[in-house]
């Protein structure tokens, strides 16, 4: 094992030339290994397709994304895959087979330009809805091609014509009017921040090259992006800045006529939002203003003018406790929508601003061991409708329409696409190392609840995100109909109980994201769900790093480990790609007193030679550009050279979701089940 601080030459740092012919050879020859011996089965073959089939099938729910009287949609099917980009209205959306006008045939689109074209999204211009700025990547990276679209015409505006047009890069653009946007973009030397993202802001005319572009203002080489917008709400019409100081902190402004900058003086780490007359502040760590104290994850309300002209005086309209937290909210015309998490576990509720204040009432009932979600709320032209999708693990995904005080239909329901008789779903909590109880869930069948099974828990623990029930027919299939057992853990780092539960791991806490899914690891066990020799891990991203160190530091309590798209070498990274951006999360391993922390847990700095690991399966993208392949690539080389079983798999196209169409998807899926259905059900022991 490398000491602490001990300054050696890293062997495998050629494996960080993402496309050098010996990088790509050394991840081509790993890939046969991995095809040949998971990838060959009339098993593998028979999951895959039925994978591929659920994600292909016309079947699945067309998510809609509402502007107005349109419902737009990005879809991918069997005889589309790289994807339709279509729009219907909401009369015709509500029919059985609703009839779709096709905007962009992504397939066609890259056959015609010779390009693989991954869809990178489309911002329609409002309230006319005939323009839109679409973006476009190659083999799925975050580094994205703009280009406008004319949506009458159903044609791309070359430049030479006027048209909207920016080279590949990590860009921000929006609407202003049909002629003008704002754009963060590479500019060329010193217009990016260190993480790649915009530095400057700026306001382009349609017709002027985009070097003659008015700048509107420039952050700081070690910000991590600057990005300018336009709220037209009629009446109420407002220019801002966002300056992202790092991941989670941001200055915002809003913009003068004179190009005067106004700031919006909340603690920087808050989330500010305004509709109309009402500025709301959802804040992550208290707040002391105007001799009162705000809690952590509490959700603020206050008159905007008021409050710009010096008022402090909040209307508090959350108070987050022990087990609830703030989970998101949203305009209707009228309304403010809360979704709230309750031990994990989704509530709704409406809010109505009346001569007395706030009036707040359930707004409809979730079901439990399920998460509910409220969509395409639209204020500017939508009232007070809005949708309701929900899904548990063994329940498909239902979309309802509802409006605030009216009825609540059914508009579209999926198939069950594994066999969920007798699957239940159970929650725990577990107690990590410092007393904490961390909530998980546990789905399997009633059948095995006499004795311990294989088993599959994921975990995350990260930039708050939180992980909520959801359905997923790739590990019924995959996993549940094979009798595993399959666990979603909560750990800290998410958000499932707000900010603090978040911000109690960050940096030099990191240590407690570890502690909570080792603890949950061996709750499992305790409880006769599993045994860690059946037990397996599996975890993407932040959560690959998750995986890392359960490989480093806990190789006794898993059976095999599946790590997805990884950072693993925290010396290095914030070195790569946009890596700078995280520093906030996990703190810079160019300070001694950070690094002295980071270097307890980096994964690829606490590899040994001796230690007993489980198998592990590591994979990645070639086109990953925000997650380096280096951090997967390095971690497989230097653990294949100590004599650890390794398996590593290196999908060339794909971006940091790690596929760029179905195809891959249910590929990279049943790649995951075929090697713990190996690992865990048919050969317990460790090779």
């Amino acid at each position: 094992m490398t000491g602490v601080g001990e300054s050696v030459t890293d062997p495998y740092l050629w494996l960080e030339e993402v496309t050098s012919e010996s990088a790509l050879d050394w991840a081509r020859a790993h890939n046969k290994v991995v095809m040949d011996r998971f990838a060959s089965s009339d098993r593998f073959t028979g999951l895959e397709s039925r994978i591929l089939a659920m994600l292909d099938t016309d079947t699945r729910i067309a998510y809609p994304g509402r502007r107005g009287q349109w419902l737009y949609n990005f879809w991918r099917d069997g005889d589309h895959a790289k994807g339709l980009w279509r729009r219907t209205t909401f009369t015709e959306y509500a029919k059985d087979e609703p009839a779709w006008e096709v905007l962009i045939d992504l397939d066609a689109l890259a056959e015609t330009e010779g390009e693989n074209w991954v869809w990178g999204g489309a911002a329609v211009l409002r309230p006319e809805q005939s323009r839109a700025l679409i973006s476009l990547s190659r083999g799925g990276a975050d580094a994205k091609v703009v280009r406008e679209f004319d949506i009458t015409t159903q044609t791309f505006i070359a430049p030479e014509d006027g048209g909207f047009h920016l080279p590949e890069a990590k860009s921000e653009i929006r609407w202003i009017d049909i002629d003008t946007v704002y754009v963060g973009t590479d500019f060329g030397d010193g217009s990016l921040t260190d993480s790649g993202y915009p530095r400057i802001a700026k306001r382009w005319k349609r017709g002027t090259p985009l070097t003659d572009a008015q700048t509107v203002f420039e952050g700081e080489a070690g910000d991590v992006a600057v990005s300018a917008g336009y709220d037209r709400t009629p009446g109420y019409e407002r220019h801002f800045i966002g300056r992202a100081t790092d991941f989670f902190n941001e200055e915002v402004y809003l913009l003068e006529e004179d190009g005067a900058l106004r700031h919006i003086e909340v603690p920087t780490d808050a989330s500010e939002s305004w509709y109309k007359d009402c500025l709301l502040v959802r804040l992550k760590t208290p707040w002391e203003v105007a001799g009162k104290t705000y809690p952590a994850g509490g959700l603020l309300a206050i008159d905007f003018n008021e409050f710009l002209a010096g008022s402090r005086d909040f209307e508090v309209l959350f108070t987050p406790d022990e087990h609830t937290a703030l989970h998101g909210y949203g305009w209707t015309e009228n309304h403010l929508i809360l979704i709230t998490l309750q031990d994990v576990q989704t509530k709704l509720h409406v809010l109505t601003q009346g001569p007395d204040g706030w009036a707040r009432e359930d707004l409809a009932d979730a079901p439990p061991m399920a998460t509910t979600s409220v969509m395409n709320l639209d204020p500017l032209e939508g009232g007070d409708e809005f949708m309701l999708s929900t899904s548990g693990f063994t329940s498909p995904t239902t979309l309802l329409s509802s409006s605030v005080g009216g009825p609540t239909e059914v508009l579209k329901r999926e198939p069950e696409f594994f066999d969920a008789a007798g699957v239940e779903t159970e929650q725990f909590f577990a107690r990590s190392d410092d007393g904490t109880m961390v909530p998980y869930f546990v789905i399997r069948h009633r059948d095995t609840k006499g004795a311990p099974a294989p088993a599959i828990m994921s975990g995350y623990g990260g930039f708050e995100v939180s992980r909520t029930p959801a359905y997923s027919g790739a590990s019924g299939m995959g996993w549940l109909e094979r009798g595993g057992t399959w666990v979603m853990t909560n750990i800290r780092g998410g958000g499932e109980y707000g900010p603090q539960w978040h911000t109690a791991a960050q940096k030099a806490n990191r240590h407690k994201v570890y502690e909570d899914f080792s603890s949950i690891a061996r709750d499992l066990v305790a409880r006769g769900i599993t045994t860690h020799e059946q037990l397996g891990a599996v975890g993407g991203s932040n959560g690959g790093l998750l995986m890392g160190v359960m490989l480093t530091r806990y190789p006794e309590l898993f059976g095999a480990i599946v790590c997805q798209v990884p950072l693993l070498d925290m010396k290095r990274y914030h070195l790569l790609l946009a890596g700078a951006s995280w520093i906030a999360e996990y703190g810079d391993p160019d300070k001694p007193e950070e690094w002295e922390y980071l270097s307890k847990y980096s994964p690829y700095q606490n590899t040994s030679a001796t230690a007993d690991y489980p198998p592990i399966l590591l994979t990645t993208s070639t086109r990953d550009d925000r997650v380096h392949p280096g951090h997967a690539r390095k971690m497989a080389a230097l653990l294949e050279s100590q004599g650890h079983p390794i398996w590593y798999h290196e999908n060339i196209e794909g971006g940091h979701g790690g596929a760029a169409d179905n195809k891959q998807s249910a590929f990279q899926a049943t790649l995951i089940y075929e090697f713990f259905t190996q690992m865990l059900i048919e050969d317990r022991k460790r090779p």
